[in-house]
Parts: structure tokens; C-alpha cells; sequence
């Protein structure tokens, strides 16, 4: 007992207190109090993300159900060419998410059981499987050319195409061209006043410029997928899901027309995100896991998930865009992103909003669903004021 003594003096408070729940809901709860929080702070906090649901679009709230996705994804993107989803959508449930620190759930509220979907937050367990790629050695440097390793279509061979790298297409600054299940490059998330004629012209040299855009995430799901040769949510529920104890209500959706034959085997070859349906469906639960891996820096429970090395390049500020890592970290580089959090916090984040928001300074994981996103940065205000210990 000495021993033990004197080596849990030698760790940070954060290191001894960790915890890692196992898979199912035995998760065990503290009391804010125990985790030295203030509860009356916590749950302005709470009450805040509650009152600050996502409205949109507002003029549909007089006529449908704003929750039902099959409506108002649709109208969201209904200015684009080409905006007809092609994969599952479903009404989600009310806002809600759960409170993780030093592995204890502190509060949670809603329904953090239900399986919804979370739109880009689909790109961290994208990138995810390419880390375990990486870390198994199928992807030996991350600037190396894709084609090196997988001709996933004939798009990947066009000229402007082939310098591109698994680093530039992780960090969406790949310029990519080409169309992906019948959507051109250009058609996600044009920019606006510009005609549709004059957006297929002159894309950026490769790795110039950051875009946010769903199909060129949707070509890196297709190069992954023929690297490993396997659906990639087998991939993930391998190496990564089952590991750190993910329940078995999640799943991962591809396109009504993204099936391949690989090796003589069909393949549903899954998406990025949920701009055009599919994408990840979870519970606000299972994303906390998914969160508590990143606060730990790719470890579980002392096994490693991801390599330190890793993480370590999935934080490192893109050039054209400093406050993005690989998808889909979200860094908080000159605080810009979260004012009152430590600059090494980031976020995991997708439409809807759904975030996963990690405090290293704190110790502390935040899942927050079906918020509007703008808002977010005063739930994290009221997060890190419930702490005591504001960020330097």
C-alpha cells in the first residue's frame, strides 16, 4: 500500500483519478461536488445548451416538425445543385448531452440514448480509421501520395489529382476533383453569388487552400475503404469502437448508390458526413467515449487506440486553415474558437449542432447536441466558470 501510495503521488490529479468506464451503462456517476464543480454553475450551464436549441430554418417551425431531418435537411440545402440527399435521414431527438469529468459522468441531460445522427462529427471516426492505418503501418507516411497505395477511381488519375496526399486530403485542403456518388466537386457548399458555370474553374494548386466539402471527404472514405479492402465500419468497430467500449446501437451509413465491388466482394462504401443523408448515427453516450479516447490523447484504460503519434499530427494546425487538424479536430488555436477555454482544447463538431468539446486543462468531456452553433462558445464560458479555475 506504500507503494501504491507513493506512486499515485507521483501522478497529476487528473492521471489518478482517471476512469474508463466498460462497455453497457454501467458508467458510474459523481456528484458535481465530488469532481469539485460548481453545481449551481453546472447547471446554468446545462440550462443554457437546453434554451439554446437549434431553430432551423425558422420559417419551417410554423408548418413540420423542425427535429425531423427529412425536411430540414432538405431546405437547407435546396440553394445548391445538386442538394438531393441520397442517404437515410431521421427526425433526431431534443437537445441533450452529457458531462464527463476525470471519466465520471457529472450530469447529463436529454435523451443521451437515443442514436441520431451527427453529421461531421463522422469525419473524426473517418480520420480515426486512417490513424489506425497509419498506426498498422498499411499507410507508411501520411505525405505520401494517395495513388501510391489505391487508384480508388479514375478521378484519382487526373492530372490536378495525383499530387494529392493522405495529409491534404485528412486536413480538406486536398483541392480534390471529381464527382462522388453523382456529386461534383463543386456543387458542396458553392460559394454564393458565383453562377454554377463558373465554379468547376481553376481549383487551387493542392494544399493552397482549406474547403470545407463533404465530397472530397466521401473520395478519402473511398481511398480508405480500398486500402483496407473491407467495410469501414468493421474497421472501426474493431480497432476502435468495441475497444473503448461503444454500445452496439451505432451505425455507420453510406449512400443508396455507394456500393462497390472490391476483390469480388460487394461493399456499401459509407460517408463523411450527413450533408446528403447518411453519415454516423450515434448515441450523445457513445460520442462521450469517443471524447473521453481524444482527452486521453488515443489511450483507453492504458491500451493504445491511437498512436501518440498520432494525435499529435491530428492537432497540428492546417496551414491555410490554423484552427483545423485533421477531420474533424477543431482547434482552438489562438483561442479564437473557444475565448474561454485553454488554447489546447478542441471540439469534434458536426451540423446540428453536435459537438464533443475537450478540456485538457479541466480534465473535462462535453457533449453537446442539437445546439445552435453559434452558441456554443457561451455554453463553454459557463462550462469552464463551473470549474473555478478559468483558462489562462
Amino acid at each position: 500500500m506504500a507503494l501504491l501510495g507513493a506512486a499515485l503521488l507521483n501522478l497529476s490529479p487528473a492521471q489518478a483519478a482517471d476512469y474508463f468506464p466498460k462497455k453497457g451503462d454501467a458508467w458510474t456517476t459523481h456528484t458535481p461536488a465530488q469532481e469539485k464543480l460548481d453545481s449551481a454553475k453546472l447547471k446554468a450551464a446545462i440550462d443554457f445548451a437546453i434554451s439554446a436549441e437549434l431553430q432551423y430554418p425558422p420559417e419551417l417551425a410554423k408548418v413540420a416538425d423542425i427535429r425531423d431531418l427529412r425536411i430540414s435537411v432538405p431546405l437547407k440545402y435546396a440553394g445548391e445543385a445538386f442538394s438531393t440527399p441520397i442517404g437515410p435521414l431521421k427526425a433526431h431527438a431534443p437537445a441533450n448531452g452529457i458531462i464527463i469529468r476525470h471519466g465520471y459522468i457529472v450530469a447529463e441531460w436529454g435523451k443521451t440514448h437515443d442514436v441520431d445522427m451527427t453529421f461531421s462529427v463522422t469525419k473524426t471516426f473517418l480520420s480515426s480509421v486512417a490513424g489506425v492505418a497509419f498506426d498498422h503501418g498499411m499507410i507508411k507516411n501520411i505525405n505520401d501520395r494517395v495513388i501510391d497505395y489505391v487508384k480508388p477511381s479514375p478521378d484519382f488519375m487526373l492530372p490536378h489529382n495525383q499530387p494529392i496526399t493522405w495529409d491534404n486530403m485528412l486536413r480538406q485542403d486536398s483541392g480534390w476533383i471529381g464527382t462522388m456518388w453523382g456529386k461534383p466537386w463543386w456543387a458542396d457548399r458553392p460559394e454564393k453569388d458565383k453562377p454554377w458555370s463558373e465554379l468547376a474553374k481553376g481549383p487551387p494548386p493542392v494544399g493552397t487552400a482549406w474547403k470545407y466539402n463533404d465530397v472530397r471527404v466521401n473520395a478519402l472514405a473511398l481511398a480508405l475503404t480500398h486500402l483496407w479492402k473491407r467495410p469501414l465500419p468493421e474497421v472501426l468497430k474493431q480497432y476502435v469502437a468495441d475497444p473503448i467500449g461503444m454500445s452496439d446501437a451505432w451505425h455507420w451509413e453510406g449512400y443508396d448508390n455507394s456500393w462497390i465491388t472490391l476483390d469480388g466482394k460487394r461493399i456499401h462504401v459509407v460517408s463523411g458526413g450527413g450533408h446528403w443523408g447518411g453519415g454516423m448515427y450515434i448515441s450523445a453516450r457513445d460520442q462521450a467515449r469517443l471524447g473521453l479516447l481524444g482527452l486521453n490523447k488515443g489511450t483507453w484504460d492504458g491500451k493504445t487506440i491511437l498512436s501518440d503519434k498520432w494525435v499529435a499530427m491530428a492537432r497540428t494546425p492546417t496551414g491555410p486553415n490554423p484552427g483545423y487538424g485533421f477531420c474533424n479536430w477543431y482547434l482552438n488555436t489562438g483561442k479564437k474558437l473557444y475565448p474561454d477555454a485553454r488554447a489546447d482544447s478542441l471540439s469534434y463538431n458536426g451540423d446540428g449542432a453536435n459537438i464533443i468539446f475537450v478540456d485538457y486543462q479541466h480534465d473535462i468531456v462535453a457533449v453537446v447536441r442539437w445546439i445552435d452553433g453559434a452558441k456554443m462558445k457561451e455554453f463553454v464560458r459557463l462550462l469552464v466558470e463551473a470549474t473555478g479555475e478559468p483558462a489562462p
